[in-house]
This record gives structure tokens, C-alpha cells and sequence, in this order.
């Protein structure tokens, strides 16, 4: 019994181990950041457009929102909102800060867990913004207003290709400005 249990953890060790490094590989490749954020510009509603699938949101299948609100702090509130598949509102509160630079923050909903929340690009009037994290598993298209031009999506999402996001996986997010009742999550 030993033995088997010992060749498994040998078994899992060489296929966790060089897995591991991979995807270790792969975060530290360097990716293109927004060179300028102003983080009071970038503060305030943001509409979700599309995104890659994500643990998070996984119950969000609609009206998805974020809304940044600076502190006087330096830090940043953020609330998060979506309708769910059953109609009802669901929100998340946490909070943001400057990571190294504006275009790198930390965000927290849960302590002690805390994300990346990279901006990749931004339009220079603040209209949208491209958000991911160094490890590509998670990427976000955020738009001031609730819909986006066709052509303006698919050149946000030639830049997040560029940056080695698999852009085949992302889903489009419903806007119809409809909440369902309310559920918050604190």
C-alpha cells in the first residue's frame, strides 16, 4: 500500500511539477500595459461587454457591472453587480490599490485573497478599457456605455490575442439594463 501510495505522489509530482512551471513561464512573459491610468478618470460604472469565463461570475448572465469609487486612502471601493440565470441582483463589495503602477492593482472581495487587476489597454478618452492578470486566465472588455461597436470589439480582442489570451473562449455579456431582485454578497 506504501509503495502505490509513493508511485502516486511520484506520478502527481511529474505532471504537477513541469505543469507548474509552464504556467509560472507563462505569468512572467511580459504583457503590454495602458502606459497611462488616471485612476480618477478610470474611476466610476463600468458595463461588462465580454469577458473570458470565470469561476466569479460564473452564476452572472447578465447586466454585468463594476464600479470603481477612488478612497481617500489612495485605494479604490469596487462593486460588482450582475442578474443572475434565476433573475435575481447579485453584488460584491471590495477594494483596489496600486500595485507597483496605476495600470497594476490588487483588488480583494474576501481577506486574505487578493487578485491581479491588470489594465492592458484604455482608450485615451476612458470610453473602454481591456483588463487581465498576468496569468491570462481571466480577461475583461469594460465599456462606459452598455454596448459596443462590432469593429471597436474585435480590435480590443486582436490586443488581448496579441497578448497571449485565448480570445476563443470569450462570451459576449448581455446588457438589457433590467436588474432582478436583489441578493447582495458581502
Amino acid at each position: 500500500m506504501g509503495t502505490a501510495i509513493a508511485r502516486l505522489l511520484l506520478l502527481a509530482a511529474g505532471v504537477g511539477v513541469p505543469l507548474l512551471v509552464l504556467r509560472n513561464a507563462r505569468r512572467r512573459k511580459g504583457m503590454r500595459l495602458a502606459p497611462v491610468v488616471d485612476l480618477e478618470r478610470y474611476a466610476g460604472r463600468w458595463y461588462e461587454i465580454a469577458r473570458l469565463p470565470n469561476r466569479f461570475e460564473r452564476h452572472c448572465e447578465r447586466d454585468v457591472t463594476a464600479t470603481y469609487t477612488l478612497r481617500a486612502d489612495g485605494g479604490i471601493n469596487v462593486l460588482n453587480e450582475c442578474v443572475r440565470e434565476d433573475g435575481t441582483y447579485q453584488s460584491v463589495s471590495g477594494r483596489a490599490w496600486p500595485d507597483g503602477s496605476a495600470s497594476t492593482l490588487k483588488v480583494q472581495f474576501f481577506w486574505p485573497f487578493t487578485g491581479d487587476y491588470w489594465i492592458i489597454d484604455l482608450d485615451p478618452g476612458y470610453r473602454w478599457a481591456l483588463v487581465g492578470e498576468p496569468g491570462r486566465d481571466n480577461l475583461w472588455v469594460l465599456s462606459r456605455s452598455p454596448h459596443m461597436e462590432e469593429k471597436q470589439l474585435a480590435r480590443i480582442l486582436r490586443t488581448a490575442a496579441a497578448e497571449g489570451f485565448d480570445v476563443s473562449r470569450v462570451i459576449r455579456t448581455p446588457q438589457t439594463q433590467r436588474m432582478g431582485s436583489r441578493l447582495t454578497i458581502s
